[in-house]
């Protein structure tokens, strides 16, 4: 379980003609919209052509449709995939084939289609209608929280569309300091970052201190920068990253926020060897992501900055 899905839909599904009424239309994409724009992804098909359709393709295409494809496009939210099958799908059943067959080699969450359409792929259970949706169990069993076990593979899996997709990526943490045991694997969710054209932008935020009472050290800038140079710059070469660290005064909440999902983390991102270890994490409305985002904005003087540097 994550808490960013990968979805496909075939293009039937914003095609008012494909429905009792546009009416009926309208009320099933809304249903859709807010999940897809605010939890989810969309697999733009076979070379990117898929979003093509929309553009090409001279069918009524309902306004609500056009205007979640375009919104799904100036967020970041089209995942490009090769094409699977030898020939562009020309029709809805074409479509419906090649997302199967993408789905096979990257797992889906789920494809939506028409009543129309998963009648031909009975028997095929990530295939749903989206008039059906309410009684699917991939869609009626997501939820706005999960449970990780404190292992970085639970990590990796949970956060994997994101470090994979996202193009802006912010690990907000007080304490994370790679050069300690329970911080160590941290270096292993950068590398999942990394290998992609154009490279996403990263930030790291921490505090300026360890400790509490009168074993606080206050690290000076020299410090901080050695903490992460010397313990991260060989994995950010490998994968062709930089990153930019911001110091700052004090906070206490940790959270990833990114331009696709924002996410508050109870622990933080660091992992344990004790086997039944786990955490919770949440995914947070659009709203509180982005105040997140604002927040550690030096601009935005709610927390006093004390050092910004970049690596490598």
């Amino acid at each position: 379980m994550a808490l960013l899905s990968e979805y496909a839909f075939t293009p039937d599904v914003i095609d008012g003609t494909s429905y009792g009424s546009v009416e009926t239309c309208r009320l099933h994409l809304q249903n859709i919209k807010e999940v897809l724009l605010q939890e989810g992804l969309v697999r733009n098909l076979w070379n990117g052509e898929w979003v093509q359709t929309f553009v090409n393709d001279h069918r009524p295409w309902h306004p609500r449709g056009k205007e979640l494809i375009k919104k799904l496009a100036l967020q970041k939210r089209l995942v490009f995939n090769s094409a699977i099958g030898r020939n562009l799908p020309s029709n809805d059943s074409e479509w419906c084939e090649e997302a199967l067959a993408s789905h096979k080699t990257i797992p889906l969450n789920g494809i939506i289609v028409t009543d129309c359409i998963s009648g031909l792929f009975k028997g095929q259970p990530i295939i749903a209608s989206i008039q059906k949706l309410s009684s699917t169990p991939w869609w009626s069993g997501r939820s706005p929280s999960i449970r990780p076990h404190r292992k970085i593979e639970d990590y990796k899996n949970a956060l994997n569309l994101v470090l994979k997709h996202a193009n802006s990526i912010m690990f907000i943490d007080p304490h994370l300091d790679p050069r300690l045991p329970r911080y160590h694997d941290f270096a292993k969710l950068l590398k999942e970052a990394g290998g992609r054209t154009p490279s996403p932008l990263i930030e790291i935020h921490r505090v300026c201190y360890r400790s509490s009472g009168p074993n606080r050290h206050i690290y000076n800038p020299q410090e901080l920068e050695e903490m992460f140079r010397d313990s991260l710059s060989e994995t950010l070469n490998q994968v062709g990253l930089k990153i930019e660290i911001f110091i700052w005064d004090d906070f206490h909440d940790r959270h990833l926020i990114s331009n696709l999902v924002g996410i508050g983390m109870q622990n933080g991102f660091d992992t344990t060897t004790a086997q039944n270890a786990q955490t919770t994490w949440t995914r947070l409305g659009r709203a509180d992501r982005d105040d997140i985002q604002r927040e550690f904005d030096p601009a935005s003087n709610r927390h006093s900055l004390r050092a910004r540097f970049k690596i490598p």
